[in-house]
């Protein structure tokens, strides 16, 4: 009894067919067109293979396989390739290795760094602001202003999250 059929692997990649294990592995891979892929998975149109990646079952799999792909494969890769880093000739790039390794390692939190302190502060600050002119605005003008200051705060969660976004992909 094979480890599928008992029920040990039973992964979302692991009950597709074989056609559309082949598309997520291509996929996964990167590089291929759709005009590539039908042919190598057995459809006749490759505007079929843009349906598939449209499936329900499509991105699970996706995940799922992708998950395995790095633990297994590029885990060790990617590990060698930032112990490597440490040993840059530049500063930013020991530095952002190192605080990978730590990340990594569990003994630095991605919820506590500088940049995201300030950003959190910068927030509450702002969510203050907001909250005393929307008091005020009541006060004063009545439920209208209300309106108003709901869409500014609208505007500067939009502003703190893509700021916060951007110093993400920067740290």
């Amino acid at each position: 009894m094979s480890k599928k059929q008992n029920g040990a692997i039973n992964d979302p990649f692991s009950r597709l067919t074989k056609a559309q294990q082949t598309l997520v592995r291509l996929d996964f891979e990167g590089g291929h067109s759709n005009k590539e892929i039908a042919p190598k998975i057995g459809l006749k149109n490759e505007t079929t293979v843009s349906h598939w990646r449209k499936r329900s079952w499509y991105e699970p799999a996706f995940n799922a396989y992708a998950s395995k792909a790095i633990k297994g494969k590029y885990k060790s890769l990617a590990l060698r390739t930032l112990i490597d880093l440490l040993n840059a000739k530049s500063e930013m790039v020991k530095l952002q290795a190192a605080t990978s390794v730590l990340k990594l390692s569990g003994m630095l939190s991605e919820n506590s760094t500088p940049e995201l302190d300030k950003a959190r502060i910068r927030k509450a600050n702002a969510d203050a602001r907001v909250a005393e002119a929307r008091a005020k605005a009541m006060e004063d003008n009545g439920q209208d202003m209300e309106l108003l200051l709901d869409k500014l705060m609208d505007k500067v969660e939009s502003e703190d999250q893509k700021h916060g976004t951007e110093q993400s992909a920067d740290s």
